[in-house]
């Protein structure tokens, strides 16, 4: 467990190689393309069964994070706003009789396709397909396909009022 938080919480301060021999040792799955880039505060997490594939020429922004109990798989030339979080799972919720925490997950995978630009602080859920060339706006939180070649924008309504004395 200490060498899991030396390597996965700091792993900012500690190259991709290094990263991946550790997760071969442990018999993960994790496949980097070249030139792959990451700020502070990068997070990869992977589950025993989980796998990830990263495509060459990917950017993550400050911290992004990846969470895998099954697959994320991202395509080259796909570019991370700040504070992207990746999960492909999510809590099993429904037993009333047994905490959250107890009744497990539920994951399917995701797939980012190539030359995407994810915003800051989007949030992409489990079994979400995006296809290549997407935008997604800020703030968003992606939990159905996206196909090809469009833009996802979070819209909101701002108000703007005069203030009155």
């Amino acid at each position: 467990m200490l060498l899991y938080k030396i390597l996965f919480h700091f792993n900012a301060f500690i190259g991709l190689r290094l990263m991946k021999m550790v997760y071969k040792l442990w018999g993960i799955k994790l496949e980097f393309g070249t030139k792959v880039t990451y700020r502070k505060g990068f997070s990869l997490i992977i589950g025993n069964k989980g796998e990830v594939k990263i495509g060459d020429k990917v950017f993550f922004n400050n911290y992004c994070s990846l969470n895998a109990l099954e697959s994320i798989t991202i395509g080259k030339g796909t570019i991370f706003g700040e504070n992207v979080k990746v999960y492909d799972h999510n809590h099993c919720y429904k037993d009333r009789t047994r905490l959250i925490k107890e009744q497990g997950y539920t994951s399917a995978p995701i797939h980012i396709g190539e030359h995407c630009w994810i915003g800051s602080n989007t949030i992409i859920l489990k079994g979400v397909t995006i296809g290549n060339n997407v935008v997604v706006g800020a703030n968003c939180v992606i939990y159905k396909d996206v196909p090809s070649d469009c833009i996802v924008i979070n819209k909101q309504n701002l108000v703007i009022k005069n203030q009155t004395l």
